[in-house]
Order: structure tokens, then sequence, then C-alpha cells
């Protein structure tokens, strides 16, 4: 063979491996692991417990069902649970409110004492949200909102009646339960009046003239008795409804607002920005405590009455892993912003489209139909056992806290969009300043504390038997902690798609 012939073959051959080198996509390189120093002898800063101590739930009424209260005692158990917000506490169907055949108010007690001793006897207190609006006592009976409770959402067409409604209501539960007791209570002005949740008009100004009576009421029966609002949606009013109470010398004593994190920019901030779902509502948040800062009344607590990831029903994101990842980044964006952040709602015992289809349909509750946990019940379960003080960190995927017995508990998430895959983020946590020979790990994901798998492979049955639900509630229980040993001050661990890690060190 000649030269010449065997350079053409070479060239050739050359050609064809370059060719093929370029057209052959290479194998996807594993992230390179993320580096967390944790260093145990750094100044740390203040973590109260703000994320578990509020909940919302269901409709009042709903409070005297056993399945609400067993719900109620679940999330208890496993969180700092204080205190229950709910709508309607005047709606119909609770009887607080009548006329007799003069037009002369006729009031009743009766469910409300049941409701309010359900949730004391319980261990937790009452956030009296003051709505809707009794039907022999609404200036337009028509004015019903779209919930299937279908409650009346005017204002009141006498407020001489109004007050004195208000004025023995809270007469008597201070009679009933001490002042001691109801002072420790949060009472707040309506729901969402910025909204359809209020028929007023103009809105604003009619939702202040029934914030006006409404506190004035309250605190002619004691002025103990703590009330505030304006409770609207997406983060609005707060600034004008502060200028409002300071200029007309009207009694406030917190700031409440609401946002989800798939409300819109445009409704929020006024602006087209594309805010992501893990990213709102701390900016909604921070919104707000920036408007009580420069205030009149600058130290006015901000209680966020409602906060969830979405208001929709989205099984993808409430009903999923995804909700440990979030509500643990919410919580760090979150932190010395926010008096409380009420979670939406503790338990799917819950009614506003209707009576509950199936377990899993993307309600808002901890605890779905039947008393099953979803993973949103393990988060809080986890993010319980966080410490109550912050030690610096060099990434924002990651909680590091220190406990008051010197111990360590350490959150860590690998985010990725609901109804997403990702792959596994592997993590290197380097400890300085302490002697650290083990840690315990507990880990939400797909495969631990999420009760899907076990659902899909009983056919997703909508009306599940006994047999079938116990069998559900153990499923989703999250697995013990694995324990692993920790060398040369280094320990590597991967975190899965939507998955939350809790590391533990002993003190």
């Amino acid at each position: 063979m000649s030269n010449l012939l065997r350079s053409s073959i070479s060239y050739i051959i050359l050609t064809f491996v370059v060719a093929i080198s370029f057209s052959t996509p290479l194998p996807a390189q594993t992230p390179a692991a993320e580096t967390i120093s944790i260093d145990a002898s750094a100044p740390a800063t203040p973590l109260p417990h703000f994320w578990e101590h509020f909940y919302g739930s269901g409709r009042a009424i709903l409070s005297l069902r056993e399945s609400y209260r067993q719900d109620l005692r679940e999330v208890k158990k496993i969180t700092g649970m204080q205190y229950v917000r709910f709508h309607a506490i005047f709606h119909d169907e609770i009887g607080v409110y009548d006329e007799d055949a003069q037009g002369n108010p006729v009031l009743n007690f009766s469910y409300v004492d049941q409701i309010y001793d359900g949730l004391l006897a319980n261990g937790v207190r009452p956030f009296v949200e003051l709505s809707f609006m009794p039907k022999k006592l609404a200036s337009n009976k028509d004015a019903l909102h779209a919930f299937w409770y279908k409650q009346n959402v005017s204002p009141p067409k006498d407020y001489g009646k109004w007050d004195e409604m208000v004025k023995q209501f809270a007469k008597h539960l201070v009679e009933r339960y001490g002042i001691d007791e109801v002072s420790q209570w949060y009472f707040e002005v309506w729901n969402e009046p910025n909204i359809d949740f209020w028929a007023g008009e103009p809105r604003q100004s009619t939702y202040f003239e029934l914030y006006d009576h409404t506190a004035r009421d309250l605190k002619a029966v004691s002025s103990r008795l703590r009330v505030g609002g304006p409770s609207t949606a997406q983060a609005a009013w707060a600034d004008a409804f502060i200028k409002h109470c300071a200029d007309n010398k009207s009694p406030v004593d917190f700031v409440s607002s609401h946002v989800y994190g798939n409300d819109k920019s445009e409704d929020v901030f006024g602006t087209h920005e594309q805010i992501p779902r893990n990213r709102m509502v701390c900016r909604a948040v921070a919104k707000v405590h920036d408007q009580i800062k420069s205030s009149a009344m600058p130290n006015l607590p901000l209680l966020w009455s409602e906060f969830n990831a979405s208001y929709a029903n989205e099984p993808d994101v409430t009903d999923a892993t995804y909700m440990g990842p979030w509500l643990a980044d919410t919580i760090r964006q979150c932190v010395g912003l926010v008096d409380e952040l009420s979670y939406w709602t503790f338990s799917d015992v819950f009614e506003e489209q209707g009576v509950v289809k199936q377990p899993f349909y993307g309600g808002y509750g901890l605890i779905a139909a039947g008393g099953i946990p979803k993973p949103a019940f393990n988060a809080f379960l986890l993010l319980h056992r966080l410490g109550d003080e912050r030690l610096a960190a060099s990434t924002e995927d990651v909680l590091v806290t220190r406990r008051k017995d010197g111990g360590m508990a350490i959150a860590a998430w690998n985010m990725v969009d609901p109804g997403k895959s990702g792959p596994s983020k592997e993590i290197q946590l380097r400890f300085e300043h302490a002697r650290v020979p083990s840690v315990q790990v507990t880990y939400l994901d797909r495969d631990h504390g999420d009760v899907h798998k076990a659902y899909e492979a009983m056919g997703s049955p909508r009306y599940p038997t006994e047999q079938q639900i116990e069998k559900l509630r153990a499923a989703a229980k999250l697995s013990p902690p694995e324990s692993y040993s920790v060398k040369n001050e280094t320990l590597m661990l991967k975190v899965p798609s939507q998955g939350l890690v809790l590391i533990e060190t002993k003190p």
C-alpha cells in the first residue's frame, strides 16, 4: 500500500472519529457536590418558630366534627400549635343572631360555646375572625359569596344592632372563659375585604367603617381584648389601614394580611414580574413589614393569617413532597420579617368547594380526608425539630440551627418545580469547631413520608375502606432516622428531587 493511500485512509478515519465525537452527546455530568460549612462557634441569631403556632381551618361549624378534632390533635402532637383561625362564626348555621317579630336582636351563643370549648379542651386558642353577616342583619340579603356554604358578605343594615351583637359576643366570652384567658386570644375583623368577601361599596372605606365599629365594640368590653386587621388578600391595604387607624384613633393591636405562592405580581405589587412560587410569600411579607416600619405605628405586630404555596387545588403542589422544600425555603426567607405565619390549613375537613370527593385533590390541609397525613404534615414535623438559634450558612437551600442543649439541627432541601423531577443533589457538610462523630438523618421525599405510592398501588380508591385507610396512614409515616458516621469533620449526603432532609447532631 502506497504512503499516499495510507495517508488518505488515515485522514478518512480521523474525519469519521471527529464527526462522531461532535454528533454523539457526552454522558450527563453529575453536578459537583455543594459544600456547606457549619461553624458551631459562629454567632447565632434568634429563630422563633413563627411558622408553626397559628393554623387556619375549615369554617367554624366544622370544628364540632370528631374528624376535625382528631386532625387538630394530630397536628398539635408534632408542632408548636397554639391558635386556630376559621371563617364564619356569625354564619346563620351557628345561630348567633336572630330577630323577634318586632325586629329586636335575639342572640344565642350555644354553638359558639361548643366550638370554643372544643378548641380549648384540645390545648389551642381561637384566633377569632369576626365574620360573616347574619342574613337578618345584612343590608343586602342577596350578597352571597360563591363558596358552597353561601355566606353573606354585605355590610350590616343597622350598625347599632351590629355593635350590640359584637359587644354581647365579647362580653359572653369574657364571662365564660375569664378576661385572663380571652385577653390571650386575637380578634380579627372580617376576611379579605379587598376582594369578593366584602360587598360594601366602595370597599375600602366601608370596611374601615366596619372595623372602627367592631374594634371600639371590643374595647368597650375590655381594653385587654386584642383586635386588628385588615385581613386582606394579596398583601393589600396595610399602609392605608394603619394610617386610617392613626388618623381616626381607632384601636389596633396588630396588622394581618394574606398571600399565596401563586398569587400574581400584578395583584400583590402592581408589577409585571414573574415571581417564582417559592419567593412570593416572603416578598409580600417584606412589603407589609416595611409598610408597618415606616408608618405612624412602627411597632405593630404582623400576624400573617393565611399562607400556602397555592390558593387553588393543585395536587402536585399541596399534596406533594414539593411542600417540604417550599416550607423550609419560606421559613428561611421570612425570618425577622413576621411575628406569626398561619398555614392555611391544618386539615382537609374543609368545604369551601363542597363536600370532599376523594382523599387527594390538592386540598390545603396537612391531613387528607380519612386522617391520612400528607408530605406537608411530615415537613412540619421535621421543621418543628429545628433549634431556636440560627447559624449563618453559605447557601440558600439550608437552615442551620442550634438547640438549647447545644445540639444542631440542619434542614437541607432540593427545590424542583411542582410536577417536575430532577437529579438528586449531593451536599458536603463540613463541621468546624465541633466534634461530631455521627449524625441522625431523616428523609422526606417520594420514597420517605409520601403516601402516594401506596395509594396508587391500591388503585387510588375514591372511598378507601377502613383497612385501606390504616395501610395509608402507616405508609405516610416517616422512616426512622438513619445514622451516618462523620469522618474528618465531613459528611456527604444526597438530597432527592423535591426532597427535604433533617440532619441532627448530639450536644
